[in-house]
């Protein structure tokens, strides 16, 4: 078999509709749109979202609340988190996110209580829990706030 002899799978391939070409491919003169109407015209057929004059949905639904667009968010971490590293590590947001702990680096990081460490880090945090703190510091880690 040489190269030039390869062909796909027959039924793999649809050939493109070719509109528009004449009457003898069935698809000529008006392009498979049919006779004047809306649907017909260049650009033509309702907007995004028409349901026929009917009320639309985006307007039937109920509208509550609001979204706070300046709301700060943060990537959570937890204490028993932090027994993947060895002891005395340092770590910040570079090294969290090598981990797997911090998907995003653009949002804050905030550290938790829930778990237990057997030994200390230092850690550079956004934010941090007081529980997290006297639970570092205890072992003779530090929390830096950022």
């Amino acid at each position: 078999m040489k190269i030039h002899e390869l062909s796909p799978a027959d039924g793999s391939r649809k050939t493109r509709k070719r509109v528009g070409r004449g009457p003898g491919s069935g698809h000529g003169k008006t392009s498979c749109r049919g006779h004047k109407g809306q649907k017909s015209r260049s650009g033509g057929g309702p907007r995004p979202g028409f349901e026929g004059g009917q009320m639309p949905l985006q307007r039937r639904l109920p509208k509550r609340g609001f979204t706070n667009i300046f709301k700060k968010r943060y990537n959570i971490i937890n204490i028993k988190d932090l027994n993947r590293f060895e002891p005395n590590a340092s770590l910040d947001a570079e090294a969290l996110k090598e981990a797997g702990l911090v998907k995003r680096l653009g949002e804050g990081i905030k550290l938790l209580g829930n778990g237990e460490i057997t030994f200390p880090v230092f850690m550079k945090v956004h934010k941090v829990s007081n529980s997290a703190k006297e639970k570092i510091e205890a072992l003779g880690g530090t929390v830096e706030l950022i």
